[in-house]
């Protein structure tokens, strides 16, 4: 069984609303999932992004395959958390 992390569309149309969810990769992409780790709202005017960090770490060390969507947008939820500690 190879488990992904990936999006899971939600919202109204013209205006989505993402879940990054691990999910079996046999399983459509609004099915069941295993883990919720955060959302991601890309129409917003910031692309309002919550991840959690520690989670999306801990899928990565069980084995499970990041889409590169997900990837980007952890990469840059990682990139602003480090801005923040640098500037306060």
């Amino acid at each position: 069984m190879s488990v992904k992390i990936r999006l899971k569309r939600a919202g109204k149309k013209k205006q989505p609303f993402y879940r990054v969810v691990v999910m079996d990769s046999r399983v459509q992409r609004d099915g069941k999932t295993i883990d919720d780790l955060g959302y991601y709202q890309p129409w917003s005017a910031n692309k309002e992004t919550k991840l959690d960090i520690g989670k999306y770490q801990e899928w990565i060390k069980k084995g499970a395959i990041p889409s590169l969507t997900v990837k980007k947008i952890f990469k840059n939820q990682n990139k602003g958390a480090k801005e923040e500690v640098n500037n306060g």
